[in-house]
């Protein structure tokens, strides 16, 4: 790491911890020219993810649009604030862990879809009703019985 001050291109740490955030590393380097210490952050490059909309239309990856999603299927339902949480981390890590730089948003529906039928049956159905745009009741009857045949 270059010095700020006098610009030689060695300096050394001397102490590394993890900052505030949690999603980086607080460094305290010293020149060995100069001798003046600074602090620098290390953090890991993610590289944005698109959300390929049904319309064809593009927009950046949201957490908060599935967070909000995954807390309306579960309102009022026995699920704890963490299981939610970790379902939520689930969800990221699983759209993340394809390595695509854009994705469909059916296929992030389906992610969900299956996560939350693991987490709670009826936050499932909720959520399966919006997202498949159960038309009738029948629609719904059909999704009902698949987990109840399972």
């Amino acid at each position: 790491m270059k010095c700020p001050y006098c610009s030689n291109p060695d300096t050394r740490v001397i102490d590394s911890r993890p900052a505030e955030d949690g999603n980086s590393i607080r460094r305290r380097r010293s020149c060995d020219v100069c001798g003046k210490r600074f602090t620098t952050y290390e953090k890991v490059e993610t590289i944005p993810l698109i959300i390929i909309k049904k319309d064809n239309n593009r927009e950046q990856y949201d957490r908060a649009k599935i967070e909000g999603g995954v807390l309306r299927a579960c309102y009022k339902r026995p699920v704890s604030a963490a299981d939610i949480q970790k379902t939520i981390d689930d969800i990221e890590t699983a759209i993340f862990n394809s390595e695509e730089k854009e994705i469909s948003s059916s296929a992030v529906g389906e992610i969900v879809m299956d996560k939350l039928e693991k987490l709670d049956p009826v936050a499932y159905v909720r959520f399966a009703s919006v997202y498949r745009e159960f038309k009738d009741v029948n629609t719904f009857m059909e999704e009902l019985k698949k987990i109840l045949d399972k």
